[in-house]
């Protein structure tokens, strides 16, 4: 079934069913987000991608909200830039994200979006954790300092691959991305070791032994190709 709406005062259409994220995308209308990929289901944790919708005094998840008839949705406005600047600015100072020695610094998609919204400097005092960096594995590293918690490496681990080997421990603030239940990545015994992982984070906590920041830029987009084209097939 049909439904039409309007976003950015643009008259839309969409199925039953899409989110107003997926019925923007179509539209060639960008909503920022970090934790949303095309092709793995919906998550909402990032809040990048909050809307405003009309008659409705609280700002919605775009990546996770249905379209529904007579919608008036607006993507961009002093009020939504207000809150998007402040989560990038919050998640800058959760963890430790010191660009110039990151190993995705050029390829960090928190780094674009900050650049975009003009976070040239931090409202809230840097926590800087101090957080483990696991590189048991034979290939690949987990550095928790650049984790903003997306959970793109559960989601493609679990959706995708099929091997479940991530998960989310402890809660707010202390929460950590795990390996099986709390083990050394390189003890693993679900890893399949195929990189999908690797390749959808956003950051710099997930990365390849070896690589130069180059070939980062050069292997994300190939991932995200596959991702989308296996939602496409099961669709």
């Amino acid at each position: 079934m049909s439904i039409t709406l309007t976003i950015d005062n643009r008259p839309v259409s969409g199925r039953a069913g899409e989110t107003i994220l997926q019925v923007a995308a179509d539209h060639g209308i960008r909503i920022p987000t970090l934790c949303h990929l095309e092709g793995l289901s919906g998550h909402g944790s990032c809040r990048l991608c909050l809307v405003e919708v009309a008659g409705n005094g609280k700002l919605l998840p775009a990546c996770v909200t249905p379209i529904r008839e007579g919608m008036e949705v607006s993507t961009r406005s002093a009020r939504l830039d207000r809150h998007r600047r402040q989560i990038i600015e919050l998640l800058l100072a959760e963890r430790n994200h010191v660009c110039a020695v990151c190993m995705a610094n050029g390829s960090c998609e928190l780094q674009d979006l900050a650049r975009e919204f003009g976070v040239d400097h931090l409202a809230f005092p840097p926590l800087y954790p101090l957080l483990p960096v696991d590189g048991s594995h034979a290939r690949f590293v987990l550095d928790h300092n650049r984790c903003i918690l997306c959970t793109r490496c559960v989601r493609v681990c679990a959706e995708i691959e099929g091997a479940h080997t991530w998960d989310v421990r402890n809660r707010g603030s202390r929460s950590l991305i795990v390996v099986d239940l709390d083990t050394p990545w390189g003890e693993s015994t679900t890893c399949t070791g195929c990189g999908k992982c690797v390749a959808v984070c956003p950051t710099g906590a997930l990365f390849e032994k070896g690589r130069s920041v180059g070939e980062l830029r050069q292997h994300r987009p190939a991932l995200v190709a596959l991702v989308a084209g296996r939602s496409t097939e099961g669709a």
